[in-house]
């Protein structure tokens, strides 16, 4: 189903899609049967970013969504969860939560995309990761330890069950305040999706104010 869902969202360019305002249910997004627990303090709108460093689309999504998120207002809560499938997916979990243990995560996460994207590097083993990361200030040592540590496993066992939770069958993904969930395929584009995502915090905004 994943591949099926991947090579649906092949074709989808970075074209802005004229949707309708305010936005569908169905159409431009999905709600959960049962809404996932957030992470954010009281207030806050959570909108989670579930990507794999190995996709393509998810690389593709970096440049627009990181200009949406800086130019949201402090009650919107961005976070990224690593996507856990097994194989490399999980090995690149392991390396997204050990670089944010290391304190490195802010300046290794789009070199890690673009070395994997750009220079075709595949990353997933250990060793090749904490050689990468000691270009950032840790030891390879010090990487490694940190990317077979309990606290950093514990974590990729907690994004797969919250990935679980969130019924995502495939990546890039946006979940706003644990309830609603946008995808290429709905928003119509990689590019729609930060608006989609947008339109749901508005939402969600107004909800709380009724």
């Amino acid at each position: 189903m994943f591949k099926s869902l991947m090579a649906a969202v092949a074709g989808l360019g970075l074209s802005t899609l004229a949707f309708a305002d305010p936005v569908v249910e169905g159409q431009h997004y999905t709600v959960l049967d049962a809404p996932v627990e957030t992470q954010v303090d009281a207030g806050q709108i959570e909108v989670t970013e579930a990507f794999w460093y190995g996709c393509p689309h998810c690389y593709n999504l970096e440049d627009p969504l990181n200009a949406w998120v800086a130019d949201q207002p402090e009650d919107v809560a961005f976070q990224r969860m690593p996507a856990t499938m097994g194989g490399a997916w999980n090995q690149h979990a392991l390396a997204f939560y050990a670089a944010q243990e290391l304190g490195i995560l802010d300046a290794v996460h789009d070199d890690f995309f673009h070395a994997i994207h750009e220079e075709n590097r595949s990353l997933t083993e250990i060793d090749e990761i904490a050689a990468f990361f000691s270009d950032y200030g840790v030891s390879e040592e010090e990487a490694r330890e940190a990317l077979s540590s309990f606290g950093v496993k514990a974590k990729v066992n907690q994004a797969h069950a919250r990935m679980r939770d969130m019924q995502l069958m495939g990546v890039p993904a946006l979940i706003v305040d644990g309830h609603y969930v946008v995808t290429p395929s709905s928003a119509g584009s990689l590019a729609n999706m930060p608006q989609i995502a947008g339109a749901l915090v508005e939402k969600v905004r107004e909800e709380r104010a009724d």
